[in-house]
């Protein structure tokens, strides 16, 4: 019985301890301000030339490892 007493003691404490975080987290995300400017970035160019060069070294590596040539 004691056992018992003992277990839900330690979950109610567990879960007592969760609500307080989440509390928390959620005074904290109201407190700053969750607008944020988007940070420009320049994204590289696509290199098709490249990309078709690593492929056929891929398929090629893929049919070696087949053993479909010798």
């Amino acid at each position: 019985m004691e056992n018992n007493k003992k277990a839900a003691a330690a979950a109610a404490a567990v879960l007592n301890y969760i609500m307080t975080e989440e509390e928390a987290i959620c005074i904290q995300s109201m407190a700053t301000p969750s607008v944020t400017q988007p940070v420009p970035y320049a994204a590289a160019p696509v290199k098709l030339w490249g990309m078709s060069g690593r492929q056929a070294q891929m398929q090629m590596r893929n049919l070696i490892q087949m053993r479909t040539f010798r």
